[in-house]
């Protein structure tokens, strides 16, 4: 299996209402300083897939602005639709809302 699709499967299992960060999937491939390499398979992801990389944000909880390039203020308007909590300076409500698969 090669590495982008390694990183999508475990995106696919990111739970509706939750939210994983670079550095957490990449920790979760075995590649503790790997998130820039999930950031290019987040941005790589072909359109219409089913991967949510809606759901992948920042360490702080922050959206994305290469998101925004195809649909201005699209990542938080799809998160916010899914029950993603967000903090009033802008970010994700990690204490709430970060993914911890068991």
């Amino acid at each position: 299996m090669g590495t982008f699709d390694e990183i999508w499967d475990i995106v696919r299992q990111i739970p509706v209402g939750k939210v994983a960060t670079y550095g957490q999937i990449a920790r979760m491939t075995g590649r503790p300083r790997g998130a820039r390499l999930v950031g290019w398979a987040m941005a790589s992801c072909p359109e219409g897939s089913d991967v949510p990389c809606h759901r992948v944000v920042d360490r702080a909880g922050g959206t994305k602005r290469a998101f925004d390039e195809h649909m201005p203020g699209g990542q938080r308007f799809l998160l916010e639709a899914e029950g993603v909590a967000f903090r009033a300076d802008g970010t994700v409500d990690m204490d709430r809302c970060q993914w911890r698969p068991a």
